[in-house]
């Protein structure tokens, strides 16, 4: 049986000082596809006996389920609105998927992939996927299980509700830009309400709302939320190629910036770096 391992990456993590602060990195942003959305995928697919998928996502979740449809053998059809970045949208195609722009956010276009008659491949409101994206902190917890803080960038929940699956009790620091916050928006609700998706960060980060399964896994661990303004997102973005030769895309900066907003607690604190798929060019 194929298991998750045979085809993803385990990332390393990297130990550094910020601002005098010992800090740990998990360098996610080097997995296959440039984010960790390849292990959902993966497993999910894994899970089914289906030689057709259909998908809807801003970018990183459409490449993960390009690149899993691919690896075994199988169609995917990735729905997109129509502000996807070209950098995303050009990879789905490269990877041999069908791609289809539709609405103008990820909710329209999911709505439509769902209408288009093929197995529906969630990117974050499925337990399989969930179990998937569990593997990321499971490796944090095995390298450096010093850590006491994990800090994630959320978009719809799932990789955050798998990093609370598999935290051990861990402090898991939710972080969100201001104007694209669907898990704090829910946490604080008690659940998943629509909100804007309007940020730098949108493309990986823009789910309208949280998955009702992320949320119920966040609601029995040990979860607190923070938000970031998109200025903050893009000083973190830069100082992370700055100071460390790290480039990632503002998703993957975020809950950095929230590190250097002293946001997140902790003797020895994680930041998932989780994406670097990005038009920008560091300098």
């Amino acid at each position: 049986m194929r298991t998750l391992s045979q085809y993803v990456r385990r990332t390393p993590v990297m130990h550094v000082q910020v601002d005098g602060r010992p800090l740990v990195f998990k360098l996610e942003h080097l997995q296959l596809t440039g984010s960790f959305k390849i292990r959902g995928a993966l497993n999910k697919l894994l899970s089914l006996n289906v030689s057709e998928v259909v998908t809807a996502s801003g970018g990183n979740h459409g490449i993960a389920v390009a690149q899993a449809a691919h690896l075994l053998g199988a169609h995917a059809t990735v729905f997109v609105p129509v502000t996807a970045p070209e950098t995303k949208t050009s990879r789905i195609e490269a990877l041999g998927a069908k791609l289809i722009r539709h609405g103008t956010t990820y909710a329209e276009a999911a709505t439509a992939a769902r209408a288009f008659g093929l197995t529906y491949i969630e990117a974050y409101n499925d337990p399989t996927v969930i179990e998937g994206q569990s593997t990321v902190t499971r490796e944090i917890v095995e390298d450096a299980p010093e850590v006491d803080t994990i800090a994630i960038a959320s978009g719809g929940g799932g990789l955050i509700a798998g990093a609370a699956l598999a935290s051990g009790g861990r402090l898991i620091v939710n972080v969100e830009p201001e104007n694209c916050c669907a898990v704090h928006r829910a946490l604080a609700a008690g659940e998943p309400v629509d909100g804007p998706v309007n940020s730098i960060a949108a493309d990986a980060l823009g789910a309208t709302r949280a998955g009702e399964n992320s949320l119920e896994i966040l609601q029995q661990h040990n979860v607190t939320s923070v938000l970031v303004s998109d200025e903050e997102i893009l000083a973190a973005r830069d100082r992370l190629w700055a100071e460390f030769r790290l480039a990632v895309e503002p998703a993957g900066a975020t809950a950095f910036a929230a590190f250097l907003k002293g946001e997140v607690p902790g003797e020895l604190p994680c930041v998932l770096l989780c994406g670097a798929n990005s038009e920008w060019q560091p300098r």
